[in-house]
């Protein structure tokens, strides 16, 4: 059944320590990411979705990047492991939200690893990131959790950002959208559309043609809005300096039983 719940997660006060791989450290106004969050928030609720707070981790620098905690498909959350061990403690309050909601809940076991960000899902073919925080164990673990219910698994390499996520995402008809620099393999995907700017490589479907972009794209939004799409853009910059999108902040659950 269709749904429209995304879950959501404070901001920690230690938001300024979250870690960084691929970029160079800049300083955090924990005070504005946290507008920013609100205001991130409220577009999604302008745009039809029922927003679930999950418990703050404020011990954990990085808990506002919920998308990492858990991939969900179908009404099944599969509880990640990160390959970042600081961020394992991130979990917690995502099963029990999970759970509440009325999933299915399974984990992803040691040796293996993965982060959410890594998972992008187009129907039901899932493309895995196969890099530094997801391992091929992890790749396994999703593809036996998920293929029995009728999903296509395919790992893709990642060596050029942090996660999948970061390099790729989706349009609502499947094409998959990404900064060439940034993409591995951009011939692993049927259909490619190259886009000028690296974070135009993020957008969030928020049903019809509505697709929420980082205000930090304004190039690709405008391509975008040429191909018939309706770009929502909100402005997550002390976000971005963590290397994180506007993907991450947020977890879409479209398919609970309701």
């Amino acid at each position: 059944m269709p749904s429209k719940k995304a879950l959501i997660r404070r901001p920690s006060p230690r938001l300024a320590e979250g870690l960084v791989t691929h970029v160079e450290r800049e300083k955090v106004d924990v005070e504005l990411a946290l507008e920013q969050w609100e205001a991130y928030a409220d577009a999604l609720r302008t745009h039809g979705w029922e927003t679930v707070e999950v418990d703050p981790a404020d011990d954990c620098p990085d808990s506002v990047f919920v998308e990492d905690t858990v991939v969900m498909y179908r009404n099944v959350a599969l509880i990640a492991r990160s390959g970042a061990e600081s961020r394992r403690e991130e979990t917690v309050g995502v099963e029990e939200a999970v759970a509440r909601l009325g999933c299915s809940v399974n984990w992803i076991w040691e040796p293996g690893t993965l982060d959410g960000g890594d998972v992008l899902k187009v129907g039901d073919t899932i493309y895995v990131g196969r890099g530094g925080r997801t391992n091929a164990a992890g790749v396994q673990q999703l593809r036996a959790a998920f293929e029995p219910l009728g999903a296509t698994v395919v790992a893709v390499p990642v060596s050029k950002v942090l996660h999948l996520k970061s390099a790729v995402t989706a349009l609502p008809d499947g094409t998959v959208i990404g900064h060439i620099p940034q993409v591995d393999r951009p011939s692993l995907f049927p259909r490619f559309l190259s886009v000028p700017e690296e974070a135009g490589a993020h957008v969030v479907l928020l049903g019809g043609p509505h697709l929420l972009m980082a205000a930090s794209a304004p190039k690709t939004a405008d391509l975008l809005a040429d191909l018939g799409h309706e770009p929502v853009l909100v402005d997550i910059g002390e976000f971005e300096k963590l290397e994180g999108c506007v993907t991450c902040l947020s977890v879409r659950l479209r398919e609970l039983y309701v």
